[in-house]
């Protein structure tokens, strides 16, 4: 196996990983535990109104971002709209809750780890194991990457929260 071989094969495993967690994270809001209503509900007590529409909005975020990550299809994109999810999910439930994720309310460890992850891969780029290269979309990688995917993800997530969010107030 060559060096570009391995380097692909990381790429793989990095898109896989990231767009497998997101897009089992969508799904279960969708269909799992509460399903889509019990998900609006849970947004709408971290302050983020309409419950509903910010259901769906993470829900099909990251489905959608994680099956492009994972056949690594618009990967600047997909690893941006990653970014965007999980910075909206660090500020409005993790931030506050320490570091490690078992302490009450969940920390930032996990999130902080995706976030990175998506922001390595929008400067990475998907590699030539994918559907950016085969249909030769593979030009958003290296600086122009790593400048989308922030821009792009941190741009919405804040735009999104500036709009939407309204903290509950501490009692």
């Amino acid at each position: 196996m060559s060096d570009a071989d391995v380097i692909d094969l990381c790429l793989l495993l990095l898109r896989a990983t990231l767009g497998g967690v997101m897009l089992a994270h969508g799904i279960n809001h969708v269909i799992g535990g509460g399903k889509i209503t019990g998900t609006a509900g849970w947004f709408e007590s971290l302050g983020m109104r309409p419950g509903i529409l910010h259901a769906w909005l993470a829900s099909l975020t990251e489905i959608g971002a994680g099956l492009l990550l994972v056949v690594g299809l618009g990967t600047s994109l997909a690893a941006a709209g990653t970014l965007g999810v999980l910075l909206v999910a660090w500020i409005t439930n993790h931030r506050g809750n320490g570091f490690f994720t078992f302490r009450p309310g969940e920390g930032w460890e996990y999130v902080m780890v995706l976030s990175v992850l998506s922001l390595a891969i929008g400067g990475l780029g998907a590699g030539t194991w994918s559907l950016d290269h085969a249909l030769e979309l593979d030009w958003f990688h290296g600086a122009s990457g790593l400048a989308i995917t922030p821009i792009a993800g941190v741009g919405a997530s804040l735009l999104l929260l500036a709009v939407f969010w309204r903290p509950p107030r501490s009692s």
